[in-house]
């Protein structure tokens, strides 16, 4: 089976591996944005699916400026995100997405939780609306928020151009 290429991630160098990533840690935070898009679409093209998500997942929660240079071209990640996960090709993951952006957004803790779990929540979302037969976790009462309540959210925390990126990846196919 061939795996498309994500129209919404930069094409992945022919090797990588997560120290591409450690390599970066601390440093350059564009250039470990531009990192981690691009393996996590390595990893989606050799069949990794939820590990991809995992590494997209680092690139959205990086504490990138609003006018970071590499975001004019790679904006925050919500259509990769809804892209991989509508085009995986089964409902079997190595790890529910759904339950783990919603285990995400109400326990992540420290720097800029606020923004993330925002994020986490959108990216929830998204996750409901691409596959909406994946399962949620119903054992620990979480209140899960509307629509409007993830949009105040991304308003109060994220970029100011934020909500239509994410609202743009509810049409991404």
């Amino acid at each position: 089976m061939t795996i498309p290429l994500c129209p919404y991630l930069p094409f992945p160098k022919k090797e990588m591996s997560y120290r591409n990533l450690r390599e970066l840690r601390g440093s350059n935070i564009e250039a470990f944005y531009l990192t981690a898009l691009s393996y996590g679409h390595y990893l989606w093209l050799k069949g990794y699916s939820g590990r991809a998500i995992l590494a997209i997942t680092r690139a959205l929660y990086v504490n990138l400026p609003a006018e970071a240079e590499v975001l004019r071209e790679w904006p925050l990640p919500y259509r990769a995100l809804h892209w991989i996960v509508a085009n995986h090709p089964s409902q079997d993951y190595p790890g529910n997405p759904r339950i783990s952006f919603q285990h995400q957004a109400t326990r992540l803790r420290g720097d800029r939780v606020a923004l993330r779990r925002a994020r986490a929540w959108a990216v929830w979302k998204l996750i409901c609306s691409a596959k909406p037969e994946l399962p949620a976790d119903t054992t620990q009462g979480i209140k899960q928020p509307t629509l409007g309540e993830i949009e105040q959210r991304i308003v109060k925390h994220g970029h100011s151009n934020e909500v239509q990126i994410w609202q743009s990846a509810f049409i991404a196919t």
